[in-house]
């Protein structure tokens, strides 16, 4: 069964498919009336569900007239997807992260299941038990990295 974290995304990405742009603005206190929840609930989603890692752009204003803008952002072609993405990774990349990058490659269609499952395992933290913890983050960018690397320029 789905919980209302995930029934909230799931609409919330429903109204950004089916707008005429790649942005909506909602209201957070009616957002949380629609759905019978704290606010609070709502924010959780937007912070955690909707990140520049997995491909929007989140703006808001507080107050009366307040709103919370997301924005769908699109590459322009694979390459300009993946330079972005080693962008995003920098010099270290947690698990969840790494993760989320993978999961928008895959729903943008720059990798197929398989690579994405590929890339999946690679960076697992249980591959990393006996690294350095200081040194893990730092190991599992260099591989995504690279494998983003060989995967920009593939034929």
């Amino acid at each position: 069964m789905r919980n209302t974290s995930d029934i909230i995304e799931q609409y919330l990405k429903n109204i950004l498919t089916n707008s005429d742009g790649e942005l909506i603005e909602i209201k957070r206190s009616e957002l949380a009336k629609r759905f019978q929840c704290v606010p609070s609930q709502i924010n959780y989603v937007i912070s955690t569900r909707f990140t520049i890692e997995k491909g929007y752009i989140v703006e808001s204003k507080r107050g009366g007239g307040g709103y919370i803008r997301i924005i769908k952002v699109k590459a322009h072609n694979q390459a300009d997807l993946f330079e972005q993405m080693m962008q995003l990774i920098g010099d270290r990349v947690s698990q969840v992260h790494a993760e989320a990058l993978i999961s928008r490659l895959y729903e943008e269609g720059a990798v197929s299941k398989r690579e994405a499952n590929l890339m999946y395992s690679v960076v697992d933290h249980s591959l990393f038990n006996t690294t350095n913890p200081v040194l893990r983050d730092y190991i599992r960018a260099n591989v995504l990295k690279s494998m983003l690397q060989t995967l920009k320029y593939r034929d």
